[in-house]
């Protein structure tokens, strides 16, 4: 997809000479894993805070050599918080603002920011929707549910095939992969 972005251009005085809308396509990740590549389009219009932190942690490098550290099948798939181990990898930025209320639901190939407990908690770690969950959506302000940024445009076997790993109990989190299933890179693209 593609964000519109206005252009005018104004005479010395004042007054519009030109005035356009050039199509500026969505950002795109790419999500090399030891099981395959994905990529990720991101949704700057709908998230714009969600979508500029994950380019952060992408640009910083932060995502290599993480793991998939929750794996439910007909769930989701988690990363961006956990070294082999399991070892947690804090967080470099604080908590980004909650964007839930974005129109935009958690829908199979959707990927969105993990949370604590805690709205607006969300730094490093992001999921993929490996169904439909729209019981992650915002529902009202006491049910905030989770920022949807982006989706998956290629990969989706990938996903499922991660989704599809031997999991387990290690290091005091549950539905590990019993072996490691790493981000090597993750690299914008577009």
């Amino acid at each position: 997809m593609a964000t519109a972005l206005p252009v005018e251009v104004e005479s010395g005085g004042g007054a519009s000479l030109f005035t356009a809308s050039i199509p500026v396509p969505d950002p795109q990740v790419s999500l090399v894993t030891s099981l395959g590549t994905v990529i990720l389009e991101l949704n700057p219009t709908k998230a714009p805070l969600s979508v500029n932190n994950f380019l952060k942690y992408t640009g910083d490098g932060f995502f290599a050599n993480l793991l998939f550290h929750r794996v439910i099948p007909n769930f989701v798939i988690q990363a961006g918080g956990f070294t082999s181990g399991p070892v947690s990898k804090a967080a470099t930025y604080g908590p980004i603002k909650l964007e839930s209320n974005n129109g935009l639901s958690n829908l199979r190939g959707s990927l969105a920011m993990a949370l604590t407990r805690v709205a607006g908690s969300a730094t490093s770690e992001f999921y993929n929707d490996t169904v439909n969950n729209p019981a992650l959506d915002f529902a009202t302000a006491s049910q905030p549910g989770y920022v949807v940024f982006g989706k998956v445009v290629d990969g989706r076997p990938v996903v499922d095939a991660i989704a599809a790993v031997l999991t387990g109990n290690r290091g005091g989190l549950q539905n590990v992969p019993v072996n490691d299933v790493l981000i090597i890179s993750a690299r914008q693209t577009r």
